[in-house]
């Protein structure tokens, strides 16, 4: 796995580069559509391609408790079994088990977990985390780490991350001691911790800068903490971590948290909101996001962005589309999510563009001057 960093904008950190890994390379900044169980859900990995996608995120909890690690493995790995040519990203599942924290108990050797789906126990130990994502052959693998909850207090934030630390290490050596069972050509994201405290995320990014990791997730945000610290952490971060390196700050999320964030210099993105929002009946436009199922649209035949040229915007209009919703017809669903998913890539792929050609200041300011944002 290689990281090219092609061009720095002028006036901000906005970079645009290109990761390269045996499955394809991609171009970032990049947002990465959520399969959480080998799926994007409502859309086919055909209609991934076509919206733009050029990497997408699966999840080594979800896969690890159902179909099986090992199942996929012997299927040929996750992209054959999902159908999915291009590159994958697995999160370690560290988030599910904060998620979770009803079900787990966390120790020094890992995380002792119970299902969800059929209460049986489990232990997650960085070590095994690496197994896991070895047999689904991602491209990129994630560090099993401890997410702080927000608003949490600056010992208990500490002392998740110094695990973190030690987790991260053990994963590094496990990594770097086995091979991929399917031959794939794997990398290990590092994952910096801290919650809003900066002398810990200081201190985080700086010793996982020391481990020569492939790149760097930032994690422990879009958790419930305002948006401005969720900013002052990303720049703290963003400062510190390896140039030649990708940055991921998971989880994030918004249009206008994405556009943010890739000024302060974050390169990947991944976010549940298009999709789940999608399938909940909000779309988003240039001017801001639109609840779609309103009465408001049952006689508006305009499509749902005019300047939007994806299938759904293409064919189809608001007053239909609030129709399938109100009919509760799958298609519905289908069509707002492939919408929200092309909106996202798009966002993107301007971005880069911008960065490339020394615009990227003015393409925010643009954006913001026409984007409505809505809590």
């Amino acid at each position: 796995m290689e990281y090219l960093l092609e061009k720095i904008d002028k006036g901000t950190k906005a970079r645009a580069g290109v990761l390269k890994t045996s499955k394809g390379h991609v171009r970032t900044p990049i947002f990465m559509p959520v399969g959480t169980q080998a799926t994007v859900k409502t859309v086919s990995p055909q209609e991934l391609q076509e919206v733009g996608a050029q990497i997408i995120l699966g999840n080594a909890y979800h896969l690890y408790l159902r179909p099986g690690d090992v199942l996929i493995r012997e299927a040929g790995g996750l992209h054959r079994f999902m159908g999915w040519p291009l590159p994958i990203l697995t999160d370690s599942g560290g988030y599910q088990v904060f998620s979770l924290a009803e079900l787990r108990n966390i120790h020094e050797e890992g995380v002792r977990f119970q299902s969800h789906l059929d209460g049986s126990y489990h232990l997650f130990s960085p070590e095994r985390v690496i197994d896991i994502q070895r047999n689904l052959g991602s491209d990129i693998m994630m560090v099993l780490d401890e997410c702080s909850s927000y608003p949490c207090l600056y010992e208990d934030a500490l002392k998740a991350n110094e695990r973190t630390l030690r987790w991260a290490e053990r994963s590094l050596a496990k990594f770097q001691h086995t091979d991929s069972p399917l031959g794939e050509d794997q990398g290990l994201f590092g994952i910096v911790q801290g919650s809003t405290y900066e002398t810990i995320r200081e201190w985080s990014a700086q010793h996982l800068s020391t481990m020569n990791f492939n790149g760097y997730g930032i994690g422990g945000l879009a958790v419930g903490e305002p948006r401005n610290a969720m900013l002052e952490i990303t720049d703290l971060c963003t400062d510190i971590l390896p140039k030649d390196r990708p940055r991921y700050l998971m989880g994030v999320g918004k249009p206008e948290d994405i556009v943010d964030a890739i000024a302060l210099g974050v390169d990947m993105f991944d976010c549940v909101i298009p999709t789940r929002n999608g399938r909940n009946g909000t779309v988003y436009t240039r001017q801001g996001k639109l609840v779609i199922k309103n009465h408001t649209f049952r006689e508006d035949f305009c499509p749902i962005d005019e300047r939007c040229l994806c299938y759904t915007c293409r064919h189809f209009s608001r007053a239909y589309l609030r129709h399938l919703f109100q009919s509760d017809e799958i298609l519905g669903l289908r069509l707002a999510t492939l919408h929200n998913l092309y909106f996202y890539l798009e966002l993107v792929r301007e971005a880069r563009q911008s960065i490339v050609e020394g615009v990227f200041k003015k393409w925010k300011n643009d954006f913001f001057r026409e984007y409505q944002v809505i809590p």
